[in-house]
């Protein structure tokens, strides 16, 4: 533990929960970009070739966290929006073609296909409050349905779905799987082959701990090329770096999705921080971000006056628990959480907290504390 206290040295009584919105860096991460930053202004871009091996060491991190067949399969994108807009504004759609997505599904994965109804694309929301949310989801793929759209992990809620069984059924109906993983890659561990997916997504500024601007898109290899390209620039062609060439064509692997200049400050920043979850392994990550969670299920479930809004099983938990106080508004139990220093979110109707793998005892314990605090007054 004293290993991952020097990666993580926060300030005294700051109380840190909220990973599921923006993690704080490892100290790895820091110093990466600290150690960039010094080369920049003493010897500029004179050793652009090693920033480039950087990010191709960033890249096949990237294809082991999400088990990807090979790197050419992983892009390095902005954000989780635009690998999904990528997506939305790729695919050849035609009037009638429906998307089922999720009724609790974050803006992001939401507004870019109801973007699509000029073009006569539907969609439909399906409630995921059922016993059987897997099977209502799949229930409503009928025959128009050409894609279906989900978060790994409600943001609010902290739902998991069962990514293996969604992906299985929709190969049956020959519907193409989309995942939102932003909730669950880095939290626990990730296998884009197992879940039989087409799409694959997320931000690296949530789980994976690294900075915001830059993240992941996994495209299937028999989609890349029917994913319709509105980017274009020197970066994303076959012959990248042939600046005298004039004829060209994208680049067949997904670096076609990347149109310029990489982000090298971001990839410096993301490559230290998945370091450190390949060091720990994702599948000790998952066990130990698991214990805090079950922790605080059962310690705020004991506490009379608090609602759960969160899932109990532990199979439909990653690494969000979100709660409410009887008597007391969200926006009032959230602002005293934050006078005492409790980093969390107000979301799903309650505060949802989200602690990680590395997150000390001693600051859910006092987090409890507080909250049981609040409870007597």
């Amino acid at each position: 533990m004293s290993t991952l206290n020097d990666e993580f040295p926060q300030i005294e009584g700051l109380r840190y929960l909220n990973h599921a919105a923006v993690s704080p860096w490892p100290r790895r991460a820091s110093d990466a970009v600290i150690g960039f930053a010094q080369q920049n202004i003493t010897i500029g871009a004179r050793d652009y070739p090693q920033w480039l091996a950087v990010e191709a060491r960033l890249r096949d991190r990237l294809t082991r966290l999400l088990n990807a067949p090979t790197p050419a399969d992983i892009a390095l994108v902005k954000n989780t929006s635009e690998a999904l807009s990528f997506v939305a504004f790729g695919l050849d759609w035609q009037p009638g073609d429906q998307i089922v997505i999720s009724d609790e599904e974050f803006p992001s994965n939401r507004v870019v296909w109801e973007a699509l109804q000029p073009q006569g694309v539907e969609v439909i929301q399906v409630s995921l409050k059922g016993k059987d949310p897997e099977g209502d989801l799949l229930a409503a793929c009928g025959p128009n349905v050409r894609l279906l759209a989900i978060s790994a992990v409600q943001y609010a809620s902290g739902l998991r779905l069962d990514l293996p069984r969604l992906g299985e059924g929709c190969e049956q109906r020959g519907v193409l799987l989309c995942i939102d993983a932003i909730q669950q890659l880095g939290a626990l561990p990730f296998d884009v082959q197992q879940y039989r997916c087409a799409f694959a997504m997320a931000d690296g500024h949530k789980w994976l701990l690294g900075p915001e601007g830059l993240g992941v898109f996994y495209c299937r290899s028999d989609l890349r090329g029917q994913l319709k390209l509105h980017e274009y620039g020197w970066h994303m062609l076959e012959h990248a770096g042939d600046y005298d060439r004039s004829d060209w064509q994208p680049a067949s692997s997904a670096r076609r999705f990347e149109c310029g200049s990489p982000n090298l400050l971001g990839a410096m920043a993301l490559d230290a921080s998945l370091s450190l979850l390949e060091e720990v392994g994702m599948v000790a990550v998952g066990t130990a971000l698991a214990e805090r969670i079950d922790h605080l299920q059962h310690e705020l479930s004991a506490m009379p006056g608090v609602a759960l809004l969160s899932p109990a099983d532990p199979a439909r938990r990653a690494g969000i628990l979100t709660f409410s106080i009887d008597g007391m508004d969200n926006p009032t139990l959230f602002h005293h959480l934050k006078q005492e220093q409790i980093v969390c979110a107000l979301r799903g109707g309650g505060v949802r907290l989200s602690p990680h793998f590395y997150t000390r005892p001693e600051v859910i314990e006092q987090s409890l504390a507080i909250i049981h605090h609040l409870l007597a007054k």
